[in-house]
């Protein structure tokens, strides 16, 4: 797509640094340069003001990932290309069986209700839940860690999302200021939630959730 719409040598693609490498390798192969801009801390997708923030006189385009089940600002995102003259690219993520976004969504409002010691995620904007990811408490991602480890020595299959965001890479290092982007980073973990888990499992991930989730409270 970049490519067909002329994006090439000289120019530059705004592009999230929470995620995979590959929308910054695109944009590599298309000739161009990514540059690197922040998130919103609930969506996990590209915020519109540092996206505005990063551009340039040689910014031609930005590629919007739609992360985790959660739409970008897609609205505010547009208008800005408008304004700047900018091509606006989405990517997003595989669409589910309706039947199995509904017990997605079942299985997240349980999580939701039940879960102490960790941020639950925000399920505004039609949140389709392909993963359910919570914020973990504490001093990042020595924290973060160890709880995995605890949990999945419990037998509850947790993952960390996104373990480097891509600037800090090595082929696509950059000294740039992403906060929101440093902090999911380090503080991120996916839960399970698919359809597929019986009310048994859930149980586990609550109980073995909550009873770590008060060590990591942060002290007041």
């Amino acid at each position: 797509m970049l490519r067909a719409a002329g994006v090439g040598v000289g120019d530059e693609v705004v592009v999230p640094a929470f995620g995979n490498a590959e929308v910054a390798e695109a944009v590599t192969l298309a000739g161009a340069l990514p540059v690197f801009a922040d998130i919103d801390p609930l969506t996990y997708c590209l915020d519109a003001s540092a996206v505005e923030g990063a551009i340039t006189a040689r910014s031609a385009a930005v590629v919007v990932v739609h992360r985790f089940g959660r739409w970008a600002d897609i609205r505010r995102l547009h208008a800005l290309g408008q304004r700047h003259g900018l091509l606006i690219l989405e990517q997003g993520e595989s669409e589910a069986p309706y039947d199995e976004i509904a017990q997605r969504r079942q299985r997240a409002g349980y999580l939701d209700a039940k879960l102490r010691g960790v941020r639950t995620p925000d399920g505004g904007d039609g949140h389709t839940y392909q993963q359910y990811v919570v914020r973990v408490p504490g001093n990042g991602r020595p924290d973060r860690d160890a709880f995995a480890r605890a949990l999945r020595g419990k037998g509850v299959d947790c993952r960390v999302p996104v373990k480097t965001p891509v600037h800090r890479l090595p082929e696509f290092r950059r000294c740039v200021s992403l906060p929101e982007t440093e902090r999911a980073a380090d503080e991120t973990l996916a839960l399970p939630v698919d359809a597929s888990l019986t009310k048994r499992e859930m149980q586990r991930v609550v109980s073995a959730c909550n009873a770590l989730g008060g060590l990591l409270q942060p002290a007041f």
